[in-house]
């Protein structure tokens, strides 16, 4: 019995391909898709088992080959004659069954044939069974290993022989200082814990490049994700992207513009973080506030889910670091906010209090955090980050770093010390390193 195929291919080869498929046993033409959305539209009302995709179709891209596969469609690639870049691509997207647009119909019936026989639900090959793609194709485009590596920027040298470990630092709305935290914890970490890399995945008001004074035209995140969706994404081409420090901190600067948020797919995004891991000792990752999976109530098809760049931090979390502001309001949050973290992460949270000051909660100010955060929140171990307003404004009006801008500065101190906790081991001695130019 025939299959019903769906064709989403670019218009110079849409005419021959939906041709050949009507004529083969195998499958039959029940819908030409004009774009990528209607193809989605189509698979998720199942009027489809067969989905003919081409490598130049506007849109596609990984995550779209692994959401097909997820519904159970058998994917066909087709590239555009003589384009072997093209072909390649798809490969390393996974997609086992690939034709040339010109391809015959005895070709067709061949690719057709070995697809639906050898690939089973939810996409992929068994153990043992032929890939329709030559293994060769999935290592193009890789360094010979007998080849000198490209010179790597400093900080991506690799954590040895372990994987780096990811911290993510999260915090609930009302701007408690996530990004500060973020930013000058992992400069600490790099500082004294070995290498580390900053990454700013806030989908909503991405701040890490003007905090130290970057150009916005860095590719930044974007360019790593776009990598990773191609299949692309390695260590050389990873060290062209990430923004240096003199320090040595890298970075990985977020969204000059909060509506390209689509281009964060989760599944990129975790690729970017397990390629960072195997570089630095550290990755720590600035998140947004916002938590909820509701767009799945507002769409009948797939639909981009803003948030979805912060629940896969988190799921690839190691550590949590979950700020909150040292005022009424702010730890109201804070309370609730450990409510909510708790159902998104197994990894229990290191608590950090930030701008703690007697003038916001009264006198002996950390005495009664702790009070209200035992009482509320069950929370027993956190840590206090002062109010230091000049060491802040000073290191923001420069662009740097406060160890660089205030090395003795209160807030650096409790930096300092939070990066010795999170990294388990004694807190070194604050030092500055101008004074020792």
């Amino acid at each position: 019995m025939s299959k019903a195929a769906l064709t989403a291919v670019t218009h110079q080869w849409e005419s021959a391909v939906a041709s050949l498929l009507g004529q083969s046993s195998h499958a039959h033409v029940a819908k030409r898709c004009a774009d990528l959305a209607e193809l989605l539209g189509c698979v998720a009302a199942g009027q489809g088992e067969i989905a003919a995709v081409s490598s130049d179709l506007r849109g596609v891209d990984a995550s779209v080959i692994a959401e097909l596969m997820r519904q159970d469609v058998h994917i066909l690639g087709v590239y555009r004659p003589g384009d072997d870049e093209g072909r390649v691509q798809l490969a390393r997207w996974g997609v086992q069954a690939v034709i040339p647009g010109d391809a015959s119909l005895e070709a067709l019936d061949e690719a057709l044939s070995l697809l639906l026989t050898t690939t089973r639900a939810g996409g992929g090959s068994t153990a043992n069974e032929p890939l329709l793609v030559p293994a060769e194709w999935l290592d193009a485009d890789e360094p010979d290993a007998s080849e000198p590596e490209e010179a790597q920027v400093r900080g991506l040298e690799g954590p040895g022989r372990a994987q780096g470990k990811v911290l993510v630092v999260w915090g609930p709305t009302g701007a408690p200082g996530r990004t500060s935290v973020a930013l000058n914890l992992a400069a600490e970490l790099n500082a004294e814990h070995g290498g580390a890399m900053l990454i700013d995945a806030d989908t909503y008001g991405a701040s890490v490049a003007q905090m130290l004074g970057l150009l916005d035209e860095a590719p930044g995140l974007a360019a790593a994700v776009r990598a990773a969706d191609q299949g692309v994404l390695d260590r050389d081409s990873l060290a062209r992207i990430v923004a240096p420090m003199e320090s040595g901190l890298v970075v990985l600067t977020g969204l000059p513009r909060a509506d390209r948020w689509p281009e964060f797919r989760p599944h990129a995004l975790l690729d970017v973080i397990q390629k960072s891991r195997d570089c630095v000792s550290w990755v720590v990752i600035d998140v947004a506030p916002y938590l909820e999976e509701d767009e799945e109530l507002s769409f009948d098809t797939v639909a981009p889910r803003r948030n979805q760049a912060t629940l896969a931090a988190l799921e690839a979390a190691d550590e949590v670091v979950v700020v909150g502001a040292a005022d009424p309001v702010g730890l109201q949050r804070l309370v609730r906010g450990l409510d909510e973290i708790k159902e998104r992460t197994q990894k229990p949270p290191l608590v950090v209090v930030n701008r703690v000051r007697a003038s916001a909660v009264g006198r002996d100010p950390e005495r009664r955090i702790r009070e209200v955060l035992q009482r509320f929140a069950g929370v027993e171990t956190m840590s206090f980050i002062p109010d230091d307003p000049r060491a802040y404004d000073g290191a923001l009006l420069n662009g740097e770093l406060l160890l660089d801008s205030a090395p003795k500065s209160q807030a650096r101190e409790a930096l300092s010390l939070l990066a010795s906790d999170v990294a388990g081991v004694p807190a070194p001695r604050v030092r500055s390193r101008r004074a020792k130019g």
